[in-house]
């Protein structure tokens, strides 16, 4: 099912880890309606601008995909705003520094680890349009702080 100009939904369903646990990732219409605005509003957008594919590597996780990862339980995975994604030879900081000059209507954006980039999208309500950076410290405890 095409979402948007560029992406799929298989490219937001795709699990490693729901195929392993034998899940069948099925999003209800609100999280379909939910990853389409998060595509064309803001992954699009990028997609023109970078001219590069933008390879999402998680999207929607179904609760119990998500509690199998440690997914926070507040993930906006879970309601379809929210993606991670690469783009093949440009670093993730780059990425987002094309997002920020986009003025991409984005919820959160972070760069996390220094190897992803993590973009949610809210369909209804306001954007908190959050930059932010994630790093794992020596105990384990993530840290974000502003980008």
């Amino acid at each position: 099912m095409r979402l948007s100009r560029f992406f799929e939904l298989d490219e937001f369903t795709a699990s490693q880890v729901a195929t392993r646990m034998g899940l069948v990732v099925m999003p209800t219409r609100t999280i379909i309606d939910n990853l389409t605005a998060l595509a064309v509003r803001v992954l699009d957008p990028l997609r023109d601008k970078l001219q590069r594919p933008i390879i999402i590597t998680s999207g929607y996780r179904p609760p119990e995909v998500n509690e199998a990862i440690r997914g926070n339980p507040r993930s906006q995975h879970l309601r379809g705003e929210a993606a991670d994604f690469v783009v093949r030879g440009i670093a993730p900081a780059v990425v987002i520094a094309h997002m920020r000059k986009l003025e991409l209507p984005v919820d959160q954006c972070i760069l996390e680890f220094g190897q992803w980039v993590h973009v949610s999208h809210r369909l209804h309500g306001p954007q908190r349009g959050e930059y932010l950076q994630a790093e794992r410290a020596p105990t384990g405890v993530v840290h974000y702080t502003p980008l």
